[in-house]
């Protein structure tokens, strides 16, 4: 029986991993919207949020989300270094975080009927 409880466990955590995976794009965004922020301080919130980030997943994920047009940056001085990249979110960015703020919000409507 313990064999079948790992198994189920493992086949439930990768589900949540996946779905983490298509929801992080969406939670950068949210992140980066409110005002320019610098990598760190967006992996601090997401954490803050209690959401499993890591370095090596977020730059690919904000070069991607630049590529789309989602996301800009700008350099920023800093008193602890070089310039600093801070990316905030584009109006295109923003538009889609309504539009998939509503699509959230109806597949939790589902998920709470089921």
């Amino acid at each position: 029986m313990a064999d079948k409880d790992t198994t189920s466990e493992l086949y439930a955590e990768q589900m949540a991993i996946q779905l983490r995976k298509g929801f992080l794009a969406y939670c950068v965004l949210k992140v980066c919207s409110h005002n320019a922020k610098y990598t760190s301080d967006i992996i601090m919130e997401l954490r803050e949020a209690q959401l499993v980030v890591v370095e090596g997943t977020i730059y690919p994920l904000l070069s991607r989300l630049q590529k789309d047009g989602l996301l800009v940056h700008e350099w920023q001085e800093s008193e602890q270094g070089p310039p600093r990249k801070y990316y905030k979110t584009t109006e295109y960015g923003n538009e889609v975080i309504q539009f998939t703020t509503k699509k959230i919000s109806a597949l939790n409507a589902t998920l709470e009927r089921l």
